[in-house]
């Protein structure tokens, strides 16, 4: 019916009486902010994935480079994919981006980069030169190195997973982790490019060295793991300075620096050993900072009379400098202090 006596219908009605369904704002608005979360999260994602897919394509072009006699390049894009890494977990960790995918493909990428890449570099630069049963022999120390380096990972997920572990087991690598097992492979790579051919690159000497170090790597011998390692004040000078002596060497002799560097960390396992098995066998340390467990070996050496290390007193900055408070002539010292004219 219409006209002016029609009866208008109230508002918030259908034309059948029903009320009309009102919209939820506070609904909606709740439901555009799960989506642009979603949409945040799935960009912060995006980027430490992106950054360990990175790091896989440097490994495989390096194992390319370094078929085609591109050693140097090899070797750089290596360094490239050990440097991105390192940061694809930093990076999830500083965007609250970690994932199980994201350490599944971490993973994947490390058995390439630092077991299949630097076993076919050491091959296609070294071994593949052989003919015959030694050639054989290149590839079977291959599969034993990549083998090794992904039994190593393995153990070190599961480790991972031990909710269980003492507090110090944070502060120790169980065996060689991956990135320096790959180093300490390359190292008659690096000898080759630095010294030229020698024993260094003899198949017997190659070989006994991709055993020695794959067994390095699935062995329980501990590291010190960098990540918990703390600068005390008084050495950050002198740890520059090294900073600066190492990247000279790698703008001028960059495989003498690498030389150095696998020499230095083969000589710490002994100590990192001696440490692990001093807190081992003392549980009551066991969550204590290495600062503290620092300081009780030392007083525990101290009260069985072993050596321990010299300690010089700490002098004010004038006497460790040489220098000294201007003084007054002899004469005016002497002088009663009434005496000394204005």
């Amino acid at each position: 019916m219409t006209g002016p006596t029609a009866r208008r219908r109230p508002l918030g009605t259908r034309r059948n009486g029903q009320p009309r369904r009102r919209l939820h704002v506070a609904g909606r608005a709740r439901r555009e902010d799960r989506a642009a979360g979603r949409s945040l999260r799935s960009g912060r994602m995006f980027i430490p994935s992106a950054l360990t897919i990175l790091a896989l394509c440097a490994g495989l072009t390096a194992v390319r480079s370094a078929d085609t006699g591109q050693v140097d390049m090899a070797m750089g894009l290596l360094v490239v994919a050990a440097v991105l890494d390192g940061l694809d977990g930093r990076v999830a960790r500083l965007m609250d981006a970690t994932t199980r995918i994201g350490a599944e493909i971490d993973s994947l990428a490390d058995a390439v980069n630092f077991g299949v890449a630097p076993a076919l570099i050491v091959y296609a630069t070294i071994l593949r030169d052989n003919v015959g049963v030694r050639q054989d022999i290149g590839w079977v120390l291959v599969l034993i190195f990549c083998a090794a380096i992904i039994l190593r990972l393995a153990r070190f997920n599961t480790l991972l997973d031990d909710d269980a572990a003492p507090g110090y087991t944070k502060d120790f690598f169980v065996g060689v982790p991956a990135p320096m097992a790959a180093l300490i492979a390359l190292l008659p790579v690096g000898l080759m490019q630095h010294f030229g051919d020698g024993w260094w690159t003899s198949t017997g000497a190659v070989g006994a060295w991709m055993v020695f170090t794959a067994l390095l790597a699935v062995s329980r011998v501990p590291t010190l793991s960098i990540k918990t390692a703390r600068v005390r004040p008084s050495a950050l000078a002198g740890l520059l300075i090294v900073v600066a002596a190492a990247a000279a060497l790698l703008m001028t002799f960059p495989y003498l620096l690498m030389t150095l560097v696998v020499a230095a960390y083969l000589i710490h396992i002994p100590f990192a050993w001696r440490m692990q098995r001093w807190v081992a066998s003392r549980p009551e340390h066991w969550e204590a900072p290495a600062r503290d467990r620092r300081i009780q070996r030392r007083d525990e050496r101290r009260a069985a009379g072993g050596p321990l290390r010299r300690t010089v007193p700490r002098k004010p900055t004038a006497a460790r400098l040489g220098l000294r408070r201007p003084s007054a002539p002899a004469h005016i010292q002497d002088a009663h202090p009434y005496d000394v004219e204005d």
